[in-house]
C-alpha cells in the first residue's frame, strides 16, 4: 500500500492538535510543503475562519505553560517569536508585570529556598533569576528580601 503525502490542511491540523500555533508559525513550518503559490495562504485563511487558528488562545497557552517558570522578558520574546500582533504581546506583558515579583519568588524558592550567605551566592541567585527573564527590580526584591514583601 502506497503512503499518500499529507495535504497542507492535514499537516496544519496535525501541528494544531499538539498545541496552539500562530498563523506565522504555521506559515514558517508549512512553506516547504506548498506546491502551488497561494495554496498555503488559502488553507490558513480557511482554518482561521473556522477558529482553528486563534491568536488569543496562543497567548493564553504560552502564559499558562510558561508563566510559572519564566520572567516577563523571556515570555515576551517567546510571544514575539511566534509572530503575534504587538498589541496582543503588550497586553500579555502588562498582565505578567503585575505578578512578576510573586512568580520570581516562587522560582527562587524552588531553586534555592534560603537567603544567600555571601556575595558569591547572592550573585549566583541573581544571575539565575535574570537568565529566566525576570526584571532587575523583581530580582532585587526577591534575593535581598527572601520571603518578605
Amino acid at each position: 500500500m502506497a503512503v499518500t503525502p499529507l495535504s497542507l490542511t492535514g499537516r496544519a491540523l496535525r501541528l494544531l492538535s499538539g498545541r496552539e500555533h500562530s498563523r506565522a508559525e504555521l506559515e514558517r513550518k508549512l512553506t516547504r510543503f506548498e506546491e502551488e503559490p497561494g495554496a498555503l495562504a488559502a488553507v490558513l485563511d480557511k482554518l482561521q475562519a473556522k477558529d482553528f487558528i486563534n491568536e488569543g488562545r496562543v497567548v493564553e497557552s504560552v502564559l499558562h505553560r510558561r508563566a510559572a517558570k519564566l520572567g516577563t522578558q523571556r515570555i515576551k520574546q517567546e510571544l514575539q517569536a511566534k509572530g503575534l500582533e504587538p498589541e496582543a504581546v503588550a497586553d500579555a506583558v502588562e498582565r505578567l508585570r503585575a505578578s512578576e515579583v510573586e512568580r520570581a519568588r516562587e522560582v527562587w524558592r524552588k531553586k534555592f529556598g534560603s537567603s544567600p550567605v555571601d556575595a558569591a551566592e547572592r550573585g549566583k541567585q541573581m544571575r539565575f533569576l535574570a537568565s529566566r527573564g525576570f526584571g532587575g527590580d523583581a530580582i532585587h526584591k526577591v534575593v535581598s528580601g527572601g520571603d518578605e514583601d
